[in-house]
């Protein structure tokens, strides 16, 4: 039976160390085991306890009523904006004053959110410029107007705390040299 020899080198030192196979084996599970178990003990886990966080909700019934899957992501952005915007903690904040109007404006649209004393949305007014149609929308206009073209659209949303949404378009229409105003619910039903 032949033995299998290791020579194993170290330059720091200088020397040669020769070692048989299982011996070897041995060597090398050991400093396997060794720095395994070293790199757990180094770890050292911190246990922190955390200050009481309260999240409030002050505008949920404005995002829902004002929700829309469908709706173009600048509108939707533009609406958790107003809905994330507290007043409360500005440095114009006083509490005797009935309501506070805060405009929020992007290239595609604007915004404009009044604000109760307590942080809450009384009413917003919002208008987006040419935005994608709803599939309800443009089905009806193809029904309706099939030789039509779009050429122009405007989403309209007007928010009140009692009444809820009222969500509209305005929409432009053209067929050679004929132009048309239309205006529609968000359900594609003609106003």
């Amino acid at each position: 039976m032949k033995e299998d020899i290791f020579v194993l080198l170290t330059p720091e030192r200088g020397y040669i160390l020769t070692l048989k196979r299982n011996t070897m084996k041995k060597i090398c599970i050991g400093l396997l085991a060794f720095g395994i178990a070293s790199l757990t003990y180094s770890q050292e886990i911190k246990v922190e306890e955390l200050s009481e966080v309260v999240v409030e909700a002050v505008n949920y019934k404005y995002l829902s009523t004002t929700d829309n899957k469908e709706a173009p992501v600048p509108v939707k952005m533009l609406e958790r904006k107003a809905a994330a915007y507290d007043v409360t903690t500005k440095d114009f904040y006083q509490d005797n004053y009935d309501y506070y109007t805060v405009s929020f404006v992007i290239p595609d649209g604007k915004l404009v959110a009044a604000y109760g004393p307590d942080g809450k949305i009384l009413r917003t007014i919002e208008k987006y410029n040419d935005v994608p149609l709803p599939d309800e929308v443009r089905k009806a206009l193809q029904d309706r107007f099939p030789s039509w073209e779009i050429v122009k659209d405007v989403y309209r949303i007007r928010y009140e705390d009692r009444e809820g949404a009222k969500k509209n378009f305005k929409i432009k229409l053209v067929n050679g040299d004929k132009t048309m105003r239309v205006m529609m619910s968000e359900n594609g039903e003609f106003l």
